[in-house]
């Protein structure tokens, strides 16, 4: 049994036959999910490309009409398909509203890589997906198959409390999606003895000699535990160390991951600013997060 019921696929006017709706589609035939197709078109014309109406009603039957053949293919290969173009101002307004109103559990969207200079200036749509999407979002960067092969569930490992019921959702969703793509299932953990340190000067202490040392100790004791707990075979433990993001993406591209599951947490001042680490991992041209909501 499938933990998506409702699949929701985020699409813009010009994009066709991506990654994103390739996965969506074949995740949606591999458990009998529904699956709705959504073009969202900017009302905004900021370069006057659409100021001839008959331009902008060009614009949008050109969809409707891709729309309506690409659903009726899908349907004829067996699958349960509703489509909607929605024309609007705010497409991270939009997409909340569309997946409270159809009941979607994931929203499947292609990644939208952005220049560092207007990651600075304006907060990616991305990144603002990650933060107040209710539901389960999987970004799709690439895919070397439509289902994927080798799933990896990230875990925290530093988190208390709620973090620890995040760490196990991480799992589970994981576990759950490999067992429906017939997929490898690996688990890692980073350990970034810099983010230690920061939280020790936050909190006005000092960090001891052999604190590093310690820590590593400590964390890849209670990654092994959680392994054994979870029956994973040691040769599918990866314990990495250094920057998070660092590690994860060289992890990413010297191991052939098609999906990296994520905890999504609630972002404090200073991750809201640096964007998170699941933020940043999208980054990285080969990476497909599913990023799993943190409980509230």
């Amino acid at each position: 049994m499938s933990q998506f019921k409702r699949l929701l696929v985020m699409l813009g006017p010009q994009m066709r036959h991506t990654p994103a709706l390739q996965r969506a589609a074949a995740l949606a035939e591999s458990s009998g999910a529904l699956l709705d197709l959504n073009v969202f078109v900017d009302d905004i014309d900021t370069f006057g490309l659409m100021s001839d109406s008959r331009e902008r009603e060009r614009l949008l039957e050109d969809n409707r009409q891709w729309l309506a053949d690409e659903a009726e293919q899908l349907r004829n290969a067996g699958l349960d398909v509703s489509t909607e173009l929605l024309l609007s101002r705010d497409p991270l307004g939009s997409v909340l509203e569309q997946v409270e109103r159809l009941g979607c559990d994931l929203l499947v969207k292609d990644v939208q890589h952005e220049p560092i200079l207007k990651r600075l200036l304006v907060t990616p749509l991305d990144w603002q997906l990650l933060k107040d999407s209710p539901v389960a979002v999987h970004l799709v960067s690439d895919i070397r198959l439509p289902l994927p092969r080798q799933i990896a569930a990230a875990v925290d490992l530093n988190s208390h409390g709620a973090g620890e019921h995040l760490d196990d959702a991480v799992f589970r969703s994981a576990h759950a999606l490999a067992l429906q793509c017939n997929a490898e299932l690996h688990l890692l953990h980073v350990c970034d003895a810099t983010r230690s340190h920061i939280a020790d000067f936050g909190a006005g202490t000092v960090t001891m000699p052999g604190f590093d040392t310690s820590l590593r100790t400590a964390q890849r004791a209670a990654f092994n535990r959680l392994g054994d707990h979870y029956q994973i075979d040691l040769e599918r433990r990866h314990f990495l160390e250094g920057p998070a993001v660092k590690a994860i993406t060289h992890y990413i591209a010297t191991h052939r991951v098609d999906v990296i599951v994520m905890g999504n947490h609630r972002h404090d001042a200073l991750q809201a600013f640096l964007g998170g680490t699941t933020a940043h991992v999208l980054e990285h041209p080969l990476c497909n997060v599913l990023a799993i909501k943190a409980v509230r």
